[in-house]
């Protein structure tokens, strides 16, 4: 869908033409597991975090109380079948917060760290318990 922008010239005050902007998103599609074990798949474009995409495709049980921010790990989740180009380790903010969970496994994630890319294309990750 096109951006159509208008508005004022700063510099004249006069009303400037609407101009339409057309850019296209690749759409990557993830497949969440929620905790009751329902499958949802959703399709996010690239550049969102996996924790706005989630929260945007309405799965609230990610709560992600900082907002994305790296501070709470509330976004927590297990990476369940992943490319290659996942497999990295984490940094070391999201090692710490993820150190200091009950429910942390060799495949725990914050989604708020994970950027969207055509890398990430048919992700598929389980929410995890509530800490």
């Amino acid at each position: 869908m096109p951006a159509v922008l208008s508005g004022r010239c700063h510099c004249l005050g006069k009303q400037t033409p609407s101009i339409t902007i057309w850019r296209t998103f690749l759409m990557i599609s993830i497949t969440v597991k929620t905790r009751d074990g329902a499958l949802r798949t959703l399709d996010a474009p690239e550049g969102l975090s996996l924790m706005e995409a989630i929260r945007a495709g309405g799965i609230d049980e990610l709560l992600a109380l900082c907002g994305g921010c790296c501070s709470c790990a509330t976004c927590h989740i297990y990476v369940e079948e992943a490319p290659e180009a996942l497999k990295s380790p984490q940094g070391d903010d999201e090692n710490d917060l993820l150190e200091s969970l009950d429910f942390r496994k060799a495949n725990s994630r914050l989604s708020c760290q994970l950027t969207l890319s055509p890398e990430l294309q048919d992700l598929v990750v389980r929410i995890a318990p509530e800490d």
